[in-house]
């Protein structure tokens, strides 16, 4: 595949291919799958390995990479954790874990070893610990007294040389992370607390850290049983209503490359965890879309999560011997391409030929991106595939749709065998933010309309604020509202004990 390369993408509404797409909903271009098992196999790496679904906090989901639209001197990194948030999911809500580390690797010579390392770490406090509530009320900025429990981080660069620290700078502290939106009524406008978290560096650099809506799109109910024989159902999104923890960096892209000359970088985020003796351990891993997800078979998921690009060589045969198009030729006589799949090593593990490959590249799993391509005017979901040579797999832009371009890949589209496949779910169920971080504001957990008598002003929800201030702190005005708690709690107490003295008469009954 070379940027020439041009496709409609149109005409994808045959039964066969939307099947295809369907079972290919994890699957990347070298694909291979050891089972359909949901509680193994889920969205682009949303509880992809057995170990990290288990710890949700540093499981890495999607990672994106592309030149800023608004900005194309700068490159935009988004990296998502904490995969599949239900949004009322309180109170203790979605925090980063604070004994992770969130890191961002560029490789800015094709070496399979990381140039450039931004570390994210994350500290807790709340305010109040009296009160099971993440905000005592209204939360109408990230410094309110209102909101019990913050986060904040610090961000450093480290610079590294053959894999080894060779110089650390830190590049801001202490930044808030943009909470997760509760409800309407506890930050009726959300919206403006994302703007708070957006900070602005000294460079010219700007980073995000909060919770959003899940940008990646896609259909995963086939891993009930290939939808029951049933594709009536195909083209749902499945994600949609669920949010994740981002991370968003946005730099002066001469800050990552090697050079003017050479400005191919590759891109992959990790978590680190801190273990019992104090030190750190790698638990997840992610570049390319799907990765794990599909190619690598149970057995070596663990592995890849705590394994370095250099090391690729050891999962080099789940992409030259893929197991999905295997799959595909056994259920729907769809014939796979010859193995082995070297179109796909090229494509996966080198990047593109005249695209984005840099000179003297060691195949090893990365999202790599050529910095150098402007952005496109009009943005095709399908990149590469449709002749749009800004988008997937050069970088990922959040709305490449990259089950479709990876499926038509791995069914041998770069070998002449020409293919529309597709899980028919084609864009997110939200529209993306056209400034920084880009990502759609996060579904709020409380999802109708405000309860009567909460319109505005000084209502129940300041007063629910006021009601749990910490001891010592009440004025002549809580009294009110005390007598009011403790007189309730005083008629709840008769009822119950009523009811009981009601219960042992009817139990001492001959009938």
């Amino acid at each position: 595949m070379t940027a020439a390369i041009s496709r409609s993408g149109s005409g994808r509404r045959g039964v066969a291919t939307l099947i295809c797409g369907a079972l290919a909903a994890g699957g990347l271009a070298a694909a291979g799958v050891a089972t359909l098992e949901p509680g193994e196999a889920a969205a682009s790496s949303h509880r992809e390995a057995p170990l990290i679904s288990g710890t949700p906090q540093y499981d890495n989901t999607d990672v994106y990479a592309f030149v800023s639209p608004d900005h194309p001197d700068s490159t935009t990194i988004i990296a998502n954790w904490t995969p599949f948030e239900e949004p009322a999911g309180g109170p203790n809500f979605f925090p980063f874990a604070e004994d992770a580390q969130y890191d961002l690797h560029i490789d800015n010579n094709g070496d399979a070893q990381g140039d450039l390392l931004f570390r994210y770490t994350f500290k807790t406090k709340v305010k109040n610990k009296k009160t099971f509530l993440y905000n005592t009320g209204v939360v109408e900025s990230l410094d309110d007294a209102d909101l019990n429990v913050t986060q904040t981080y610090d961000l450093e660069l480290i610079k590294l040389e053959h894999g080894k620290e060779s110089h650390k700078t830190k590049l801001a502290d202490d930044v808030p992370v943009a909470p997760s939106n509760v409800g309407k009524a506890s930050m009726p406008d959300y919206a403006k607390l994302r703007d708070q978290a957006v900070y602005k560096l000294s460079n010219g650099a700007k980073t995000f850290a909060g919770q959003a809506d899940d940008p990646f799109f896609l259909d995963l109910r086939v891993f009930d049983l290939l939808y029951g024989g049933n594709l009536s159902e195909v083209g749902n999104d499945t994600l949609k209503g669920y949010n994740v923890n981002s991370i968003a960096l946005q730099v002066p892209t001469d800050l990552i490359v090697e050079s003017e000359h050479q400005p191919i970088v590759g891109i992959w985020s990790t978590t680190q965890r801190e273990n019992a003796e104090g030190y750190y351990a790698q638990v997840s891993r992610l570049g390319n879309p799907l990765v794990n997800e599909v190619v690598n078979p149970i057995k070596d998921k663990d592995t890849f999560n705590a394994s370095k690009p250099k090391d690729d060589a050891q999962f080099l045969k789940n992409v030259t011997n893929p197991e999905l198009p295997k799959l595909i030729e056994a259920i729907y006589k769809i014939p796979a391409p010859d193995e082995p799949r070297n179109d796909l090593v090229d494509v996966f593990l080198k990047g593109v030929k005249d695209l984005n490959q840099p000179p003297n590249v060691t195949p090893s799993e990365q999202l790599r991106l050529n910095t150098s391509i402007k952005p496109a005017a009009s943005p095709k979901r399908l990149g590469v595939l449709d002749g749009d040579t800004a988008g997937f797999p050069n970088g990922r832009r959040l709305t490449d749709d990259v089950i479709d371009a990876a499926l038509q890949v791995v069914e041998g589209e770069l070998l002449g065998a020409k293919n529309d496949l597709g899980d028919a779910v084609d864009k997110n169920d939200k529209e993306f933010e056209k400034a920084f971080p880009y990502v759609a504001l996060p579904t709020e957990g409380s999802r109708g309309p405000l309860a009567k008598g909460t319109g505005g002003g000084n209502d129940v929800r300041n007063q629910l604020g006021d009601a749990l201030q910490p001891a010592g702190s009440w004025t002549e005005g809580d009294t009110g509202l005390i007598a009011a708690s403790a007189g309730a709690g005083a008629a709840g107490i008769l009822l119950v004990g009523g009811g009981l003295m009601w219960w042992r008469r009817m139990r001492s009954r001959a009938y």
